[in-house]
């Protein structure tokens, strides 16, 4: 609903009920200053990372929460994960805090229904978490994973397979099994820049050197993606 916040931020009158919008006109729209909030989808790769590497903390500063793109913290709170939201405010009619991270041990979950639809494009990372999580986690509903960039149900269990990751994939979703202990190895992002990135992830705490090819396609959504994991302290480069 971001467009609805701002245009009620600039003055609008709008009137929701029942999922249909209706402007009522006659207002004019005020100028204002906003600031971008950080991207939720783009901020789920750095969770997972500070979740899974041993000793880790970290804070995100200036992150969107709005609760219509945050399926995916609800599902790693239920794994476990310690996240906490500092300074929640609001920027621009848009509810935003900094996220304090740490590592932590993760349980499997199940996730579908509605969930799926505030999640559905960290799923690839979920995956990820998951092959770290004790027990099962189940993926379903999520049948748009099949016409994204690539068909993200089948590029994630089989780039995840290559690491030695016990997963398996279903026609809306997939099982994870975990923990598992993952083995550095050659992967591929099929031209998928959340893919990619999941994978890069992945080989965070793999056992061993984990070389994803295509990874150009992270400057899609998340410009120096490489360089902020480096600065983080993550061994990452960027080859030719």
């Amino acid at each position: 609903d971001h467009t609805e916040r701002m245009l009620q931020a600039m003055g609008a009158r709008l009137e929701i009920e029942n999922h249909v919008l209706r402007l009522v006109p006659g207002d004019r729209l005020e100028v204002v200053d906003v600031i971008v909030p950080g991207d939720f989808s783009a901020v789920a790769f750095l969770l997972v990372a500070a979740t899974l590497v041993p000793a880790s903390s970290i804070v995100v500063e200036g992150v969107g929460v709005n609760p219509t793109r945050t399926g995916f913290l609800d599902v790693l709170l239920a794994m476990g994960a310690d996240v906490t939201l500092q300074d929640e405010r609001s920027v621009g009619g848009e509810p935003v805090a900094d996220l304090v991270v740490r590592t932590s041990e993760l349980r499997g979950v199940e996730v579908g229904g509605d969930l799926v639809v505030r999640a559905i494009d960290e799923f690839p990372v979920l995956a990820v978490a998951a092959t770290q999580a004790h027990g099962e986690t189940t993926v379903r509903d999520a049948a748009e994973l099949r016409v994204k960039e690539t068909d993200r149900i089948a590029s994630t269990v089989q780039e995840l397979r290559r690491l030695g990751a016990e997963i398996e994939a279903l026609p809306d979703g997939f099982v994870v099994s975990g923990p598992t202990q993952l083995r550095g190895s050659r992967v591929q992002s099929h031209g998928d820049h959340r893919l990619a990135m999941a994978l890069t992830v992945a080989g965070l705490v793999a056992q061993g050197h984990t070389t994803v090819y295509g990874a150009e396609v992270t400057e899609d959504s998340f410009p120096g993606f490489e360089k902020t994991l480096r600065a983080l302290g993550g061994s990452v480069t960027l080859g030719d």
